[in-house]
């Protein structure tokens, strides 16, 4: 994501992309808004890091819509993961 967008927009595009990915996954109906944004939060954090490993740090490349995508693919990533890790625990 880009930094100078600051903190507050990172929350709002993590929470919008938290709460979108988990329509796509099917987990919206068992996890509250809180986990929506941490899940969003995490999964920008994680495909930021992610496509910056595989395209390089372009600063040009980080516009809204980018960065928006980027977390919403990061955060069915992680969803899928919570869902992998909680089927094998329970």
């Amino acid at each position: 994501m880009n930094p100078s967008y600051g903190i507050i927009m990172w929350i709002a595009i993590g929470a919008l992309a938290g709460w979108i990915g988990s329509k796509v996954m099917g987990t919206d109906a068992r996890q509250g808004g809180l986990a929506n944004v941490i899940i969003g939060v995490l999964g920008a954090v994680a495909g930021g890091f992610l496509t910056s490993i595989l395209f390089g740090d372009i600063k040009g490349n980080n516009g809204l819509i980018a960065s928006f995508f980027v977390a919403l693919i990061g955060a069915c990533i992680v969803i899928g993961l919570r869902r992998a890790i909680t089927r094998r625990t329970a």
